[in-house]
């Protein structure tokens, strides 16, 4: 096979389905940032309470990706795209029980299940494109298909701006800037509350029947599997194995830490925007603007890997990000701003660089290898919860609580620097492990 070829002709069709997987987590994960301040509003919760929304959603990764790397090994790749299709659209309709109950335990566990459909469409799309080619471009054609990724996320950001932040009352603001609904009596807000969360409902109903749609169309089409002699390896003796290597448990962590600072920067860029006074439906035009150099990073890095090593460009942009991360904090007003939306430059190339670093030379253990990384996306689960905590410092609000001189939601964006430092010693130490 011709190694300067990405992806085979003849394998085009099931690549570009399983390319489609990408941009379908990334519709999740980025209609599902902006609910974080939704439901705080809508539910009235503290900042904690509802970083619960990114612990549910990123803790169902967690529980189900070991179990997800069983069902491809055992079975196929094709069999964990079909379950992870149909948990996806399991957690999206359940959204419309939850809000006939209002019960925001309800709304956390159809997040939850949602997501163990997403641990099983990433735990099996990111070691199958790896595997559509030649080893040695793998990390480029992940690359190349993560790019997609932030194109979902686009999409989840129009959906959440136009169908659901635009039309929430309980987002109002009077003509002095407060918000109104927080004056009204019990029963006006229970009326409003039933409209609400049925304005959240509705977008996550319609996506789980578009995912419905998708499972039946990837059923009927015919996906390349790699026959291995090692398929008949235990599970356990897989684990053991990869644990051995350097670069692999190295990588597990990187993608923690890592996951955990991109989900606060995306989470948290609507509380460091309302400080600012902007509400949250212009808020998302700055998620836009992170997503979208999010993507120009993207597809630049995909290029540059041609030219430079991976370990030393994803070290490049930790520093890079740890710089922003500093005029996030220290910055105040709307330079600030800016400085948090140019640290998703920096990320872009991150995820599905560490991941093909780790899984390097794996084989057949990668399918093993990549139910730990989407482990790691546990970092997204109880770091936002820990920036919760520090904004709930002095209450509420955002800024009732300074600390070293500026509001704690700008020293919040500390944890996210710690976390580009973790990737950045990761990024190093890749240049430096051995290639067997």
């Amino acid at each position: 096979m011709n190694k300067s070829v990405l992806v085979e002709k003849r394998i085009l069709l099931p690549f570009v389905m399983v390319t489609t997987m990408f941009a379908l987590w990334g519709f999740a994960n980025d209609i599902t940032n902006p609910m974080v301040s939704a439901f705080k509003k809508i539910l009235e919760l503290n900042n904690t309470q509802a970083s619960w929304v990114q612990a549910a959603f990123y803790g169902g990764y967690f529980t189900m990706a070991l179990p997800a790397a069983y069902v491809i090994k055992r079975y196929s790749y094709k069999t964990g795209l079909l379950v992870g299709l149909l948990l996806y659209s399991l957690g999206a309709l359940m959204f419309f029980p939850a809000t006939q109950t209002e019960n925001y335990m309800f709304f956390l566990l159809a997040l939850y299940i949602l997501t163990f459909g997403l641990a099983f469409l990433e735990t099996t799309a990111n070691p199958y494109i790896m595997a559509m080619g030649d080893e040695a471009t793998a990390t480029q054609r992940l690359n190349l298909a993560q790019s997609f990724n932030p194109l979902g996320a686009l999409s989840g950001l129009f959906v959440a701006q136009t169908f659901i932040l635009g039309a929430l009352q309980s987002d109002n603001l009077d003509e002095n800037g407060n918000n109104i609904f927080e004056t009204l009596s019990e029963p006006a807000k229970a009326v409003i509350r039933t409209s609400d969360l049925e304005v959240i409902r509705d977008p996550y109903v319609a996506i789980g029947v578009v995912v419905l749609i998708i499972f039946l169309i990837i059923s009927l089409i015919k996906m390349p599997e790699k026959k291995s002699n090692t398929w008949s390896t235990s599970m356990w003796v897989s684990i053991k194995r990869i644990f051995k290597k350097e670069r692999f448990v190295g990588g597990v962590l990187a993608q923690m830490f890592y996951v955990g600072a991109q989900i606060m920067c995306w989470t948290y860029i609507y509380q460091y925007a309302e400080n600012l006074g902007i509400d949250n439906r212009t808020a998302v035009n700055y998620a836009y603007a992170a997503l979208g150099v999010f993507l120009l990073g993207r597809f630049s890095c995909t290029y540059l890997l041609k030219f430079i090593n991976s370990g030393k460009l994803l070290m490049l942009l930790s520093f890079l990000a740890i710089l922003f991360c500093l005029g996030t904090i220290f910055i105040e007003g709307i330079y600030g701003l800016y400085s948090l939306v140019l640290v998703s430059f920096c990320m872009s190339l991150m995820f599905p660089t560490i991941y093909g670093i780790a899984l390097y030379r794996l084989g057949d253990d990668a399918k093993t290898g990549s139910a730990f990384l989407v482990m790691a996306i546990v970092g997204g689960a109880f770091m936002p919860v820990l920036q919760g905590k520090i904004l709930d410092l002095g209450g509420s609000g955002y800024a009732d609580y300074p600390l070293l001189g500026v509001p704690e939601v700008n020293f919040s964006f500390l944890l996210p620097l710690i976390c580009f430092l973790v990737v950045a010693i990761y990024g190093f130490r890749s240049v430096h492990f051995k290639t067997k």
